[in-house]
């Protein structure tokens, strides 16, 4: 069984994987065991989720509804209700099956109840796997900016099953790529390289490709576990993606963005961005364009809305003093962090003169 350590819990790979996870429930003899799930994993992931489960420890189930806007406090208060209902105490535990909603949320309201209770993770999505689920950050929106709310709190173990990503569709695979992207981006140009022709990857073999970009992920968490310094390269593409996919969800509900394509977008802008900050060469940032346009194609905005995006940065966490700080690339597989950006360069990255 293949097996990354992280920092105090175990990221465990294949079906092998529900083994230990049930000998840990088993031995920790929780007093409730709350699995908390969507609509759509609830139906699509549960069935096999419950056949490899090798424990006899009864367990309650929380669903929420799916999607990034019920990602938000009212949701926490209603899972936090429910687990109140089903008598969970501090010697319970929260498992999540899901995507990233479900990771993040799920995380989050592990961390507050009762002031912390254990929590582990069973991602289902591509995001989830490489991204959500490693690393201990939870969090939650607030009137649509992105994860405003939220803990740094480790589970105790990740089970990556990847026979989960046979439920998804061709949008929400290529939604967790970008995230694949971005680790070679910032890490390794040999597996950005790689990646870049998606056609010619072999799905069957997923799990390689997850492994690796976890690895990258994980390595960058330990030396950094809170984000004081060196994780903040983990950013790259989310200070304008983050903008573009809280832009859509307040105001253009019905063309939202994947957490992921938001992203591939916000990593053409912030590449353009590197030219002029951190002598990326112009091939380089032509060559990141032209691999993210060839798999999530363009996308289209007016000058109003990208003046609208470009606010909504402000909310960055990453910013300090007022000012817009973002993730940069010297070179491909090579990040900096915190430099300071205007908000008219930004603008010229989108296009707009």
């Amino acid at each position: 069984m293949n097996k990354i350590e992280a920092t105090g819990y175990d990221i465990l790979f294949g079906l092998e994987g529900y083994d230990v996870l049930g000998a840990y429930l088993n031995e920790k003899a929780y007093t409730n065991i709350i699995i908390l799930t969507d609509s759509n994993c609830n139906e699509l992931c549960m069935p096999h989720f419950l056949a490899h489960l090798p424990t006899d420890v009864p367990f309650e189930i929380i669903e929420i509804e799916a999607g990034e806007a019920y990602k938000d406090l009212e949701t926490c208060a209603g899972v936090l209700q429910s687990m109140t209902e089903l008598g969970a105490d501090r010697n319970s535990i929260v498992l999540t099956l899901g995507g990233g909603v479900v990771s993040d949320l799920g995380g989050f309201v592990a961390s507050v109840y009762m002031r912390g209770i254990d929590c582990i993770y069973v991602p289902t999505s591509l995001l989830a796997m490489v991204d959500a689920s490693v690393g201990g950050k939870t969090g939650v929106d607030l009137g649509g900016i992105k994860n405003i709310v939220g803990t740094f709190a480790m589970p105790k173990m990740v089970v990556i099953d990847t026979t989960y990503l046979e439920t998804l569709n061709a949008r929400e695979i290529k939604a967790g790529y970008a995230e694949m992207l971005k680790h070679g981006l910032i890490y390794d140009r040999s597996y950005f390289n790689h990646l870049q022709d998606i056609a010619q990857i072999d799905f069957s073999d997923l799990e390689t490709l997850v492994y690796h970009s976890i690895v990258i992920k994980n390595e960058i968490v330990k030396a950094d576990p809170k984000e004081n310094g060196q994780r903040k390269v983990l950013n790259f593409g989310h200070t304008v993606g983050h903008a573009i996919e809280s832009y859509f969800l307040e105001l253009h509900p019905e063309n939202t963005l994947l957490h992921g394509e938001a992203v591939a977008f916000g990593m053409v802008i912030e590449a353009y961005l590197s030219m002029q900050f951190a002598q990326m060469p112009i091939e380089e940032y032509e060559n990141i364009r032209d691999t993210i346009s060839n798999i999530y194609g363009e996308l289209q905005l007016t000058e109003n809305m990208v003046l609208d995006i470009v606010e909504w940065m402000r909310f960055d966490k990453k910013n300090a003093k007022g000012e817009i700080r973002m993730v940069l690339l010297p070179s491909i597989g090579e990040a900096i962090y915190d430099v300071t950006v205007s908000k008219e360069l930004i603008v010229k990255g989108f296009g707009i003169e």
